[in-house]
């Protein structure tokens, strides 16, 4: 049994941390909100401050949305550095900036302590099932004493490289998804404009060349309108960001992912930015003056 620290506790968070205290470990909290009831049932202990969390944890993992709140619960006053003592871990699940989290490594390395960056994806769902897939960046020591934690979280785990390479290969992820769910919503709203039954043309596709998870869970989701957030389309915009920035630093072209920031931004400007990202087919709806509700042509 491990005396793990858990900040962050949003749709993700939560039941990644009741996994962990489930498994028998002992499980600090922090969060300026209230303790989730799941967690509270389960006798977390909740501790004051970032600070405190990391004083009283061996293994200090965080799940935040973005690079500024990282860096903010690291190293602002309070922080996770200000508690840590050599010979800790700190576990960086976040997905954000590889560049950023090169530094924050360097600066919690030198405090004696590792670092890996551990960003996952498979949505709420997968949280919930532990059947997260985990890109790991850090020292390949470090990687093997917490593995069974992580193995309690998700399924497909690998250690990708150093620090850096776990976010780089979440960013790379992100890319494909949003590039898919802007495929399956092209595909379904000119299939149902056309006056075919999308639900229909769903099935039929899932038992060919184009069949994918994205056309299987985020193309029920379109039809059915369920757009209750899993992930919300500000925090994949925020990815996708990270990716064209990224980008301008290395002198590559993204075109397409530049296409499907745009439509989530489109979505955000009306007001949809904490639906689920599956409803960046809003965006193609509005542009054919469509819904996939209605499957006539208009």
């Amino acid at each position: 049994m491990k005396k793990i620290g858990f900040i962050g506790l949003g749709i993700m968070g939560t039941p990644m941390a009741a996994n962990l205290r489930k498994a028998g470990h002992e499980l600090f909290v922090y969060t300026r909100s209230a303790t989730p009831p799941d967690l509270v049932e389960l006798g977390v202990t909740r501790l004051d401050s970032s600070q405190a969390v990391a004083q009283q944890a061996e293994v200090i993992i965080l799940m935040l949305p973005d690079t500024p709140d990282v860096e903010s619960v690291l190293f602002g006053a309070a922080g996770v550095a200000a508690g840590l003592s050599a010979g800790k871990t700190v576990i960086d699940m976040s997905s954000i900036s590889p560049m950023a989290t090169k530094q924050f490594a360097q600066k919690i390395n030198a405090l004696g302590c590792d670092y890996l960056d551990a960003p996952v994806s498979g949505g709420e769902v997968g949280a919930r099932a532990a059947s997260l897939t985990i890109m790991v960046g850090g020292p390949e020591v470090a990687f093997e004493r917490v593995k069974p934690l992580f193995e309690l979280m998700g399924k497909n785990i690998t250690l990708v490289g150093g620090n850096g390479d776990g976010q780089t290969t979440k960013v790379a992820n992100q890319i494909i998804v949003a590039l898919n769910i802007a495929a399956v919503s092209e595909a379904l709203v000119f299939a149902s404009k056309a006056g075919a039954d999308p639900a229909r043309v769903r099935q039929a596709l899932m038992g060919g060349f184009a069949a994918s998870r994205i056309l299987e869970v985020h193309g029920e989701r379109m039809i059915k309108r369920t757009f209750k957030p899993g992930f919300r389309i500000k925090l994949h915009q925020k990815d996708l960001n990270l990716a064209l920035s990224g980008a301008r630093e290395l002198g590559v072209a993204l075109p397409q992912t530049a296409n499907a920031a745009q439509l989530m931004q489109a979505c955000a400007a009306h007001g949809m930015g904490d639906l689920d990202h599956s409803a960046l087919v809003r965006a193609l709806e509005l542009l054919a003056d469509h819904e996939l509700s209605d499957t006539s042509a208009t």
